[in-house]
């Protein structure tokens, strides 16, 4: 267990310092997401050196592709990014602000434009089940993303294809960019709204690490239909001044601002 912990905290560490670096990023629903991934990429997910660049593995698609500090650090936690983490949204830098499969290994989709990347997912998910192919493929959403309609078209699209390989997740944080996703454009309930588009849901703690291994397992279990994983978590999530903030959705943290939140993870 504190093995994981320390990868977590690792992760958000690196996600700080990139942004911070940069400049520029998305810190907010980073750090949100960060014990899900943790979770998945540790001890979940078959990828590693040796697979990583071969079709034949699991997938994991960030259709919150803004998200792609997160997914790089994950990456080079595992060690499995060539890139130095602070070269990220540098001027040609392949570690772009949102993530290219083209330019580094262990992207499984470029992604970005909000609904495409779960899309994609799906796409995916039916090529596997069509070749006979066991491993599975898993994408992460934003909640403020499931406003997008081109969401509920794949989620249409996965339940009629009883894509039961097809893992979503969606990070439940409740904000933004412009605020609390029920003021901007509610897409609550989430869970009811999956469930009548025929998926199996399962709501958990997403920073509680026995809830988000059983999730996972019972995914796993689940015949004839894809699983949605409602993961309620704190947007920017280990840094005092960030939780809970819609500001700190897509702003940067300065030196000063950037050395607290180093302070805060450490101790943690």
């Amino acid at each position: 267990m504190s093995i994981v912990r320390d990868h977590a905290r690792n992760i958000r560490k690196n996600i700080i310092k990139m942004i911070a670096n940069a400049n520029s990023g998305h810190p907010g629903g980073a750090l949100s997401a960060v014990d899900l991934i943790t979770i998945l990429y540790f001890e979940v997910m078959n990828i590693n050196q040796t697979n990583l660049d071969i079709t034949n593995r699991d997938r994991c698609v960030f259709s919150k592709g803004h998200a792609s500090a997160l997914l790089y650090a994950v990456l080079a936690e595992k060690g499995l990014l060539e890139e130095d983490l602070l070269t990220f949204r540098a001027m040609d830098s392949k570690l772009q602000g949102h993530p290219n499969m083209n330019y580094v290994s262990g992207v499984d989709m470029s992604t970005g434009s909000l609904g495409q990347g779960i899309s994609c997912a799906v796409g995916m998910a039916m090529a596997n089940q069509l070749e006979g192919n066991t491993n599975r493929v898993y994408a992460l959403l934003g909640d403020g993303e499931c406003e997008e309609g081109q969401v509920w078209e794949a989620a249409m699209a996965a339940a009629h294809y009883k894509l039961d390989n097809l893992c979503a997740i969606v990070d439940f944080n409740g904000l933004q960019i412009d605020g609390p996703i029920v003021k901007v454009m509610n897409p609550t309930p989430i869970d009811e709204k999956f469930k009548a588009f025929g998926w199996h849901v399962i709501e958990i703690n997403g920073h509680e690490y026995e809830e988000i291994r059983k999730a996972f397992e019972e995914a796993k279990q689940i015949k004839d239909r894809p699983t949605m994983i409602l993961a309620h978590t704190i947007k920017g999530k280990g840094v005092s001044f960030m939780e809970n903030n819609p500001s700190w959705h897509g702003a940067a943290p300065n030196l000063e601002q950037a050395n607290q939140a180093l302070e805060e993870l450490e101790v943690q």
